[in-house]
């Protein structure tokens, strides 16, 4: 039987959420999607429910951010930041994503230090954790390598980085008045050699991104610790800095910038080294809201999904 409606109003569709979608859709079913706002459709070819103007997947802009490690114990190297990872690619609607948001590596107390944990997208993509900064009084004294490397200790050399996602460390140095740490590497440039009897090594420089919208920096590496009475600072985009001999006890990396820790000084409770920040993942298309997960904003017309937790991307 034929069903022909005329007139110059409206035909009214059934609303509901996501979640309140018909548990065995079938071929022909249209409703309004209060969730995306969008009305939808039941395509039993690829059993996924698409917006009537979309596609079975859409384009989307990506970034992913790792853990921070953190910093080393007494004179320590600074902690590498988590790895970066940019990029583009289309997904498949109805599909649903997992996020991973990796920590920050802890600070250590007479020990070694702890790296950053991985963050990751799916299949898309994963982000490797930065490695911690070498210690002074810990064999083997060198940075661990990770996304970044953190920095070394003594007249250790920094850690690898992760190619494509962030650089070295820098050494560690014992042959001044003082001895100072390595600066952990950044996603933007490698950590500075522990310069001689001045503060440590500056952490690596962070990379800038537009993903969210305005220009953040992430993955600054973590600032070395000093045996002298001068500071090194953290790279921009989160690193923390590092400690010293006059009271000042270095800092953690930012929190969900994937910055490095903070080597610590050579007195307590400055000896302890600071944390590495926790990673994030963002996802971003141009249009109105098609996908659900995480703190959902726009700018210049994208809309931006931003996890700063682990969580679901449905998309």
């Amino acid at each position: 039987m034929a069903l022909d409606v005329q007139g110059t109003d409206y035909l009214k569709l059934p609303v509901g959420t996501t979640a309140q979608r018909p548990s065995v859709p079938a071929s022909g079913m249209i409703r309004q999607n209060s969730t995306t706002n969008n009305p939808e459709w039941w395509d039993a070819t690829t059993s996924t429910w698409l917006q009537f103007s979309q596609a079975a997947g859409y384009s989307i802009n990506y970034l992913i951010v790792a853990g921070g490690g953190g910093g080393g114990y007494y004179v320590g190297g600074g902690g590498g930041a988590g790895g970066v990872i940019n990029g583009s690619t289309s997904l498949s609607s109805g599909t649903a994503y997992t996020i991973t948001i990796g920590a920050g590596g802890a600070g250590a107390s007479a020990s070694l230090g702890n790296s950053g944990s991985n963050s990751a997208f799916g299949v898309i993509g994963t982000a490797i954790g930065g490695g911690y900064g070498g210690a002074y009084v810990v064999a083997p004294y060198t940075g661990v390598s990770g996304g970044s490397g953190g920095g070394g200790s003594q007249t250790q050399a920094g850690g690898s980085g992760t190619s494509g996602q962030g650089f070295a460390g820098g050494s560690g140095n014992n042959t001044g008045a003082y001895a100072v740490g390595g600066g952990g590497g950044g996603a933007g440039g490698v950590g500075q050699n522990g310069p001689t009897n001045t503060g440590g090594g500056n952490g690596g420089i962070g990379i800038p991104s537009t993903i969210s919208g305005a220009t953040v920096y992430y993955g600054g590496g973590g600032g070395g610790g000093t045996n002298g009475g001068l500071t090194s600072t953290g790279g921009n985009g989160g690193g923390g800095a590092g400690g010293n001999t006059a009271s000042l006890s270095p800092t953690a990396g930012g929190t969900n910038t994937g910055g490095g820790g903070g080597g610590g000084g050579n007195t307590a409770p400055q000896a302890n080294s600071a944390a590495g920040g926790s990673g994030v993942v963002i996802i971003a298309y141009f249009g109105s809201q098609r996908g659900t997960g995480g703190t959902v904003t726009s700018s210049g017309g994208y809309t931006i999904h931003t996890f700063t937790s682990s969580g679901t991307y449905n998309a």
